[in-house]
């Protein structure tokens, strides 16, 4: 505004004042070069001591999402005979390693069949959304409302796995494991209790016979997994109480398996 009225004809523009500080420039610069070397260097460490801490530990618990997605038909196969025959596995249950940028770190799942995925748990969850809609059909009981309902039995189903293994972890003094590697290990659930459906929508009496095997299968999927891979890492060793865990994860299968396994619109039948 003031600028306008200078700049008009006619006008004298008032004089302005021309004298500075013989010492402004010097704390000027002497402030500005505190706050860009001291305090910029210092804010710079506390954000990249922060960012570091951060990364390492969402890499620790959660892990890279890719990771889990790298896989092929043959690792497929080879990861479903592991899961539902565990018996005929002869190969070692440990997980190989690699050096990465100076530190040993996990091979994906298409070079380690022992590698944890999430393509095929969410291919079971899937599955056994759509076999168990079509039992229903088979009974005259499908809706749109039932599958919905199923859908939300089965991530209760797969929430209790996971709560199980991590509880497993925690009670030995090691809550450390990828959050992402447990999520993987227990959706191979649905893997067993999709082969159990299936036979039971061809053959019912066939479901008395699979269920129990698919469980005493998955219980040792799991005690193998989690003795050689989890428990691995685990701060305090007892091997009686590593024993007993084993034992109560295996058991804990059997009443999981079946909830799961019998399809009907009701939480506890």
């Amino acid at each position: 505004m003031y600028n306008n009225i200078g700049n008009q004809p006619g006008v004298p523009r008032p004089p302005q004042n021309t004298l500075q500080s013989p010492f402004g420039d010097a704390f000027y610069g002497a402030g500005s070069g505190l706050i860009r070397g001291g305090l910029g260097a210092y804010g710079e460490k506390i954000l990249g001591s922060s960012s570091e801490y951060v990364q390492s530990n969402i890499s620790r618990y959660f892990s890279d999402p890719q990771y889990y997605f790298q896989v092929n038909d043959h690792y497929v196969r080879n990861k479903l005979k592991v899961v539902l025959f565990p018996f005929l596995h002869r190969g070692h249950w440990t997980r190989i390693t690699e050096p990465v940028g100076g530190r040993l770190s996990y091979k994906p799942p298409i070079y380690d069949i022992n590698a944890p995925d999430l393509y095929i748990p969410l291919m079971a969850f899937g599955t056994y959304i759509i076999l168990a809609g079509f039992s229903l059909g088979l009974h005259g009981k499908f809706s749109p409302e039932a599958l919905n309902w199923l859908f939300a039995k089965g991530l209760v189903g797969w929430f209790l796995q996971v709560s199980l293994l991590k509880m497993s972890l925690f009670s030995l003094g090691s809550g450390e494991a990828p959050l992402l590697d447990i999520v993987a290990y227990a959706g191979y659930t649905f893997a067993g209790i999709c082969l159990a459906v299936l036979g039971k929508m061809f053959w019912s009496y066939s479901y008395y016979f699979l269920m129990p095997w698919t469980c005493l299968c998955m219980g040792t999927f799991l005690v193998k997994t989690m003795k050689r891979v989890l428990f691995a890492e685990v701060r305090t060793y007892d091997s009686s109480r590593h024993h007993y865990l084993l034992l109560f994860i295996a058991v804990a299968q059997f009443p999981l398996f079946i909830w799961l396994g019998n399809v009907s619109l009701n939480w506890l039948f």
